[in-house]
């Protein structure tokens, strides 16, 4: 059915709609093997409505309400394949692509002829949709990621609480010091089950521009290095060799303490075998410095700055770790939000060193800008 004053070309555009959906299809399933398995009414989505709205474009009176309707209709697109398909954005824009590909060539194949303006507008619109259908596509995809990590999180800390106090005494009471020892390696995997947890919760924080929140008090920075320190020689038999100068000042006592639990956790993670971790607190002026060194393969100069985004970690050799690629981003956060930066220097000769430096009293720049 077609409407009454609609423009010749657009009712010939209509009256192939059923062709062209059908070659758009098979193109798609063709080309796009995570569109393959989709059902039927998945796959076409919102098409034939996005179809109908562009035809109406190359109807003059209609064109300015038409070109709003595509990009709502967009957005609808962009939003049930995020929630009802497997698809990535590169396979959002490639179908798409594919759909301008498969319109024009059945519209000269049905010897409909294009003005150079009808082209344009439809090239406009569809150019459009892309745009308006890779953002909701992303708005939804996070949406859904934030609540699965939510529950996820949720769920996991009953367990790994019950986890974690049944192989406390199992250690303590335990007669044999082979089950003690399995129990401390229980225990010890519990944690790190556990600093995984916090942080994908991180990963929402970041995703979402949200600031980190701090609770700014004062205490000697050099005592809490002192303390994580040998939190990690416990727990990841390593040796940590220390050197401290007492350091008062006002920072978030629990932010700094996660950053520099990551930035030991990431030395001792990529560290040389048997070689120590070095780690310094000092003052300069009127900003305290921690370093955090270890020996071992460098990071690649290409790869110094992607190391501070979420979900990338460096590659160094064939070393593959695990962890979510939120470390780093995190101590980055930590010292920007405490108005202080960190910088990385990494070679063969020197080995690797993560150099945190904050202002001595970050309370009046705790609401600094902080890099996304």
């Amino acid at each position: 059915m077609t409407e009454a004053g609609l423009s010749p070309v657009s009712e010939a555009m209509l009256a192939l709609r059923e062709q062209v959906i059908d070659a758009w299809c098979q193109a798609v399933r063709d080309t796009l093997c995570k569109a393959g398995s989709l059902p039927a009414p998945i796959l076409l989505n919102t098409l034939p409505v996005f179809y109908e709205r562009l035809a109406r474009l190359l109807t003059p009176r209609y064109f300015h309400a038409s070109g709003v309707d595509v990009a709502i209709i967009a957005q609808e697109h962009g939003g049930e394949r995020a929630r009802l398909s497997g698809y990535d954005t590169t396979t959002l824009i490639r179908e798409y692509q594919l759909f301008r590909q498969v319109l024009f060539t059945m519209l000269h194949q049905g010897g409909i002829a294009l003005t150079h303006e009808q082209r344009a507008a439809i090239d406009t619109s569809i150019d459009s949709a892309i745009r308006e259908s890779v953002t909701a596509f992303a708005l939804i995809q996070s949406a859904l990621r934030e609540q699965f990590i939510a529950a996820l999180t949720h769920d996991l800390r009953t367990p790994l609480s019950t986890v974690s106090m049944a192989a406390h005494v199992i250690e303590q009471r335990a007669a044999d010091p082979d089950i003690r020892k399995l129990a401390e390696r229980i225990s010890a995997n519990a944690q790190r089950i556990e600093a995984m947890t916090r942080d994908l919760l991180d990963c929402m924080v970041f995703e979402g521009g949200e600031r980190l929140p701090l609770n700014i008090e004062e205490f000697d920075l050099s005592l809490l290095a002192y303390e994580v320190a040998q939190q990690a020689m416990e727990q990841g038999n390593v040796k940590v060799q220390v050197e401290f100068e007492s350091v008062v000042g006002h920072w978030c006592r629990a932010s700094l303490q996660r950053a520099l639990e990551n930035l030991l956790g990431n030395a001792i993670k990529y560290r040389a075998p048997g070689t120590p971790i070095q780690l310094k607190v000092g003052c300069l002026g009127e900003r305290v410095q921690l370093e955090v060194h270890n020996e071992g393969e460098p990071i690649p100069p290409e790869q110094m700055e992607s190391i501070f985004q979420v979900y990338r970690r460096a590659r160094r050799g064939k070393s593959a770790k695990d962890g979510w690629g939120v470390g780093l981003p995190y101590a980055r956060r930590v010292a920007e939000s405490h108005g202080g930066s960190i910088v990385v220097t990494s070679s063969v000769e020197e080995g690797t060193t993560f150099l945190l430096a904050l202002p001595t009293d970050a309370r009046p720049f705790s609401n600094a800008p902080v890099s996304g």
